[in-house]
């Protein structure tokens, strides 16, 4: 599990946009916001980096635990 979606929802952030800034596919980036697939750690840092979050706000440590997600805002 993976929570990519939850960044992007807190920082208006669409998946077009993330989707060109990693260079991956509309429908990869999808997969990954819908849980289907999970990137790889070179990917998943990517996603951080262009959304300016450390990797750790990205990733689910325990199942149904949610942390404060500390965004800055540019």
């Amino acid at each position: 599990m993976n929570r990519i979606k939850i960044v992007p929802d807190k920082k208006d952030i669409k998946q077009k946009w993330l989707s060109e800034k990693t260079g991956k596919s509309f429908n990869m980036v999808k997969s990954y916001v819908q849980n289907r697939s999970q990137p790889s750690i070179d990917t998943l840092y990517k996603i951080a980096s262009v959304q300016d979050v450390v990797i750790e706000e990205l990733l689910c440590l325990k199942e149904g635990v949610e942390k404060d997600i500390k965004i800055n805002k540019q």
